[in-house]
């Protein structure tokens, strides 16, 4: 039985008032994708999150999405550490996000909770402060937030920026086992090409005036890199796996 098609763009612009970041956008995200969004900075990545979480309406076209739940993990320096929030707090924020602020959380809610850090593998730091943590654990506890709405689709915003080299393979494993232990609807943004070519199923490509999304393998190609990123890159594999390679002029 072929997946359910849960957001569908048909001919959408997207944008800011009458600033039109891309334009003619069509494409389908199907249950249990594996989706990776790259481009370089100012390509419209943040535009497109904002415009699937329902956060900005699109300038033309039609977004249709199913009855669904987000999953929503910014850029891990976007969150401000300036209380003393426990782990476990900031986890349980992800359910006052359902519960509404003056509701107490129920048995189900702190099992749920408790669920969360262990698929995020934190459960040992439930108690220490947000603040005193490190990068890769500040990020695995934004990512227990998300799950803790039970969500469809989990969204991750750079989840990798800025870690060492052990944390950011740490983390990406974590990502591809929530995807297949969990059946999450995953889409992971990320500047690193890298990262998205030997994890994802489909990968959407995206600078102003240009746009391809499909499987990675017909879309990863030296071709599409050079019009994303106006530079030469070389696509080869090994082993099964993609390297990807900035060629010097």
């Amino acid at each position: 039985m072929a997946d359910r098609e849960i957001i569908s763009f048909s001919d959408v612009t997207i944008g800011y008032g009458k600033t039109k970041i891309l334009e003619e956008l069509n494409f389908s995200v199907y249950e249990n994708d594996f989706i990776g969004i790259v481009g370089p900075n100012g390509a419209g990545k943040s535009t497109l999150l904002k415009t699937l979480l329902g956060s900005l309406k699109p300038l033309r076209g039609v977004v249709k999405k199913e009855s669904l739940i987000f999953g929503y993990v910014p850029q891990r320096d976007l969150v401000q550490p300036l209380l003393p929030y426990t782990v476990y707090d900031v986890v349980m924020m992800g359910r006052y996000s359902l519960l509404g602020l003056f509701n107490n959380p129920g048995k189900e809610d702190k099992r749920i909770v408790e669920e969360s850090l262990d698929n995020a593998g934190i459960c040992d730091l439930k108690n220490y402060h947000y603040s005193s943590l490190s990068g890769g654990q500040r990020q695995r506890t934004l990512i227990a937030r998300a799950l803790a709405v039970e969500p469809n689709i989990l969204i991750l915003d750079e989840p990798t920026n800025g870690m060492d080299t052990p944390s950011h393979y740490s983390l990406l494993a974590l990502i591809e086992r929530l995807h297949k232990e969990k059946q999450l609807t995953i889409l992971l943004v990320s500047h690193l090409l890298s990262d998205v070519a030997n994890y994802v199923q489909k990968i959407l490509l995206m600078e102003k005036y240009f746009f391809q999304f499909g499987n990675i393998s017909e879309i990863l190609s030296e071709d599409n890199l050079r019009k994303t990123y106006s530079s030469e890159f070389s696509v080869s594999t090994y082993n099964g796996e993609f390297i990807i390679t900035s060629k010097k002029r």
